[in-house]
């Protein structure tokens, strides 16, 4: 598996490397935001979010735009409206200084895991939505929806069971993870974005207290 690592300081990005590739990464380390996305195409992104030339929300920006790539975003900023921010442009997880080398591991590895394709299921069709997660696409009739990878990980999971209440912890720990330290705002604004996205405010329903329910039309 590639890594593209995106990390100015040395101090950090030289340990940050020799750990991910003990741990049996291939890894390519970039130094700005700039090589970042001149860079070529990586398996998933380590991507601080101080860097010397783009800020980091741009470059987590401009990477989402062209590709569905999983990015983790490890920053110094530990604020949850830093973190709502770098979730809603399209980050995957984020991860605040200072972390541990086994924690980056499992999470680079929890996020690998959650975008890997299932190449025999083919496509989902629930109402006029269809769900191809060998090609990780959404359509609504014949249009086709543009997701983040989160996003789509979240909408496949409510379609495993189409009209049942998912608990959100459930969603939580499967979606994203059962160690998930990340605020407790991100599996709404994901909510948000995908029925945003779907054209329907209706298609997802928030059953309060509980979780939240794909829809089935009658």
């Amino acid at each position: 598996m590639h890594l593209l690592v995106v990390e100015d300081d040395d101090a950090i990005g030289e340990p940050l490397e020799r750990g991910l590739t003990r741990a049996g990464f291939a890894v390519t380390r970039v130094r700005n935001g700039h090589d970042a996305l001149a860079a070529d195409d990586a398996d998933l992104v380590v991507l601080d979010l101080g860097l010397p030339d783009l800020d980091g929300y741009e470059v987590c920006r401009r990477l989402r735009a062209r590709s569905a790539v999983p990015i983790i975003v490890v920053t110094a900023r530990g604020d949850e409206a830093d973190r709502v921010l770098g979730l809603e442009l399209g980050a995957d997880d984020y991860v605040v200084k200072p972390f541990g080398m086994r924690e980056l591991v499992a999470r680079v590895r929890a996020v690998a895991r959650r975008t890997v394709v299932n190449e025999q299921e083919g496509p989902q069709q629930v109402g006029h939505l269809t769900i191809d997660r060998r090609t990780h696409r959404v359509f609504v009739d014949h249009d086709e929806v543009v997701l983040t990878p989160k996003e789509f990980e979240l909408l496949a999971y409510l379609a495993e069971d189409p009209g049942a209440v998912v608990p959100r912890q459930q969603i939580m720990d499967q979606v994203w993870d059962p160690h998930w330290y990340g605020p407790t705002k991100t599996l709404d604004v994901h909510i948000a974005s995908l029925r945003k996205k779907l054209g329907d405010q209706r298609a997802i329903r928030t059953v309060r207290g509980v979780g939240f329910c794909l829809e089935v039309p009658p």
